[in-house]
């Protein structure tokens, strides 16, 4: 009787720590799907070919620029680092195979020239022979430029020359000792020198800060140095020595539209309408974890990064840029020396931030713009988007409540599509779309309005006026925000004096609301179910132990029982 009873004690135990694994396996399948669902979003299908958009060294990750969808980068080629060693040398930061990947994966390659090796430099800090000939031997300038343009002739045609020349030099980011007139000489030297080595290239005149000239109390330096050019008997004959405007502009959506105004208008004051490109944007955050900004220029945290980025790009289609980038793809170790903020879309590890996917929506849903018109700049921002096949409302809230939107009906059914690319079709009511924005986290105020709107939000619409477009849906799940929101410290940066008039009449309110025709809208990440599992992680631990010690327990009694 006391050896059948021993048995079923044995069986009990047995039985116990059966249930106690099988219980610890399912915790660690929840557990390991929870991770996984979380580390590997479901990647973006790459759109057609978008020569609009681009983003500054591709070359850091090809894979994520692919699913950005971007079709153009931008390159340093720094003379210092490639001929250090003297002018027989060539060590370039990218090899060829890099370029011609680029090339391969459909993406244009821009080059920036800058930078002086010591053996180059003259007296005066400048490139030695710089107002020589540009064919004579002496002239060093002229001499890399020409090696430069015909080392990668027909793999890349687009050259910048230099960048931002006005900085002081007691600043960490100036490039440029010599004057205006140098400078002039320097964009001479380069436009003449590669024409001749390859008559496809297309010259782009230096981006400019703005800033300086404005603190600085001076005419604004691209004034200056288009009045020289102009000097120039020959200007006329070789198009004013540049092909392209270049614009650097960042954290301001408004500001970034007044600026390129401005440039606009010192080219077009003076007879010139060479085309603009924003080739550098964004508004690099503050509170992410693996880069904390303590001495911060303006506070803007990754979920007004990610507004911003739609916001900034369909502000530059409305003020004329004919190409936009976003610097930059990825963190490198050397981006902290250079900057206090974080840029990358993607952080040093390859990580997302929220901005990479609110990118990737914004070049699925304003590519092909034909035409972009800002027709409502006071609370709310909206600013239309002309296209082949439709036309897209970007709507954003510049105040820190909630306001409604509403939208002239260009057809009976639209599409709303928040900054995730998140999708539903919608109807209009009455002959329009009554939408209500929500309200911006305005962490930096800019006069009356918050310096970076709210969520950003695409409603399109059919220019046949039928039905809804049919569009691709970006699939990406945004990184999720972190929840610390430390208290900003407002230190605003002086508004430009600009206030360019909107082209077109805002839409106004109809006096009679129709019923039901309120869409609150939605702007949460579609990954909150896996990183809800990600966060019970803890929990699951806890059980397991609490298990543990429960199947020994009833073990040990079982034991002593028996003994007894």
């Amino acid at each position: 009787m006391k050896h059948q009873l021993s048995r079923r004690i044995d069986c009990l135990i047995g039985s116990v720590w059966v249930v106690w694994l099988t219980a610890v396996f399912a915790c660690l399948l929840v557990m390991t799907s929870a991770v996984a669902a979380d580390a590997t979003p479901a990647p973006l299908p790459p759109p057609p070919p978008n020569p609009q958009f681009g983003v500054i060294e591709s070359t850091e990750n090809p894979t994520a620029a692919t699913e950005l969808g971007v079709s153009w980068t931008r390159l340093i080629f720094h003379w210092g680092e490639i001929q250090a060693n003297g002018p027989d040398t060539w060590t370039p930061k990218f090899n060829d195979a890099e370029i011609d990947a680029e090339l391969a994966a459909g993406r244009e390659v821009v080059g920036l020239l800058v930078g002086i090796p010591d053996w180059a430099r003259d007296e005066r800090l400048l490139p030695r022979g710089l107002w020589f000939a540009v064919d004579d031997p002496e002239n060093s300038w002229a001499n890399f430029v020409r090696q430069v343009v015909l080392r990668y002739n027909g793999r890349i045609n687009h050259w910048i020359i230099w960048n931002e020349p006005d900085i002081a030099a007691s600043e960490i980011a100036h490039t440029w000792d010599g004057s205006v007139a140098d400078f002039a000489q320097l964009q001479r030297v380069a436009y003449l020198t590669a024409k001749a080595a390859n008559p496809n290239a297309v010259i782009h005149l230096a981006a400019f800060t703005y800033w300086a000239d404005v603190y600085a109390g001076t005419e604004q330096y691209m004034a200056r140095l288009l009045d020289v050019l102009l000097a120039d008997p020959a200007a006329a004959t070789y198009n004013t020595y540049f092909d392209v405007a270049t614009a650097h502009l960042y954290f301001q959506p408004a500001q970034i539209y007044d600026l390129l105004t401005l440039f606009q208008e010192i080219m077009r004051q003076r007879g010139l309408t060479q085309p603009i490109w924003l080739v550098e944007t964004n508004a690099p955050p503050v509170d992410d974890p693996t880069w904390p900004v303590r001495a911060h220029h303006l506070y803007v945290t990754q979920a007004e990064q990610a507004a911003f980025v739609p916001q900034a790009v369909a502000a530059a289609l409305a003020a004329g840029a004919l190409r936009i980038s976003l610097y930059k793809l990825q963190d490198t170790p050397s981006d902290r020396a250079a900057n206090p903020e974080p840029f990358g879309l993607l952080r040093l590890n390859g990580q997302r931030r929220p901005a990479f996917t609110t990118y990737a929506v914004a070049v699925q849903y304003l590519a092909q713009a034909q035409q972009a018109t800002w027709t409502r700049r006071d609370g709310i921002g909206q600013i239309e988007v002309v296209q082949p096949d439709r036309v897209t409302a970007v709507l954003f809230n510049r105040l820190f409540f909630d306001q409604e939107a509403v939208v002239t009906a260009v057809a009976p059914t639209a599409l709303l599509v928040n900054q995730w690319g998140v999708a539903r079709p919608i109807t209009a009511t009455h002959g329009v779309y009554t939408l209500t924005l929500p309200a911006a986290p305005c962490s930096q105020p800019i006069g009356d309005y918050c310096m970076i709107g709210g969520p950003t939000f695409y409603l399109v619409q059919a220019r046949t006026g039928d039905t809804a477009p049919a569009l691709p849906v970006p699939t990406v799940t945004p990184s999720p925000t972190p929840t610390v929101t430390p208290a900003p410290t407002l230190t605003p940066t002086p508004t430009t004096t600009l206030t360019p008039t909107p082209t077109a009449t805002p839409t106004s309110t109809p006096t009679t609301q129709p019923a039901n025709s309120t869409n609150q809208l939605t702007n949460q990440p579609t990954n909150q179910a896996t990183n809800q599992a990600t966060n019970n992680l803890p929990a699951y631990i806890s059980y397991l132990f609490l298990a543990t010690a429960v199947a020994l327990a009833i073990g040990l009694w079982l034991r002593a029982r028996q003994a007894g």
